[in-house]
């Protein structure tokens, strides 16, 4: 089952938690071999590969991330799964800090990034967006 964007539930879910705190989303994402836009736009007959629409969608989202605050705090290429499904691999694995749940909530509901995520839609396989609040760093695992 591919997953791209949230359900309801899982929006509301998010929606439900303390929205003032820090938010950092853990981004996994695998793109499609070839990018699938909906019919009647510009692009859906072009022929790009995912990479190229996600490519496109990270040029045009960067500015709405700056505006509300946000950052890629971590980026990392991956390599192989060591505990977890074997049929999972990821093209972009990161992390992405916001000052608050608002900031983010103000990012996907910028009309600008509306523009922008159709691209994200079009690249993105499957995924997993995971919702994070900073923690204290160490040398122990918990």
């Amino acid at each position: 089952m591919t997953q791209v964007d949230p359900t309801r539930d899982q929006f509301d879910a998010f929606k439900a938690l303390d929205r003032d705190e820090p938010c950092e989303m853990l981004n996994l994402v695998r793109l499609r071999d070839r990018a699938s836009y909906p019919e009647g736009h510009d692009l859906h007959a072009a022929g790009l590969t995912g990479a190229e629409a996600y490519t496109r969608y990270g040029a045009q989202s960067a500015p709405v991330l700056r505006r509300v605050g946000g950052a890629i705090l971590w980026r990392g290429d991956y390599r192989t799964v060591l505990i977890g499904p074997q049929d999972e691999r990821w093209d972009h694995v990161f992390v992405a800090r916001y000052p608050s749940a608002h900031a983010f909530m103000a990012m996907v509901k910028d009309p600008d990034y509306a523009i922008a995520v159709v691209h994200r839609q079009a690249a993105v396989l499957t995924s997993r967006l995971i919702r994070c609040a900073p923690a204290a760093t160490g040398e122990v695992f918990g």
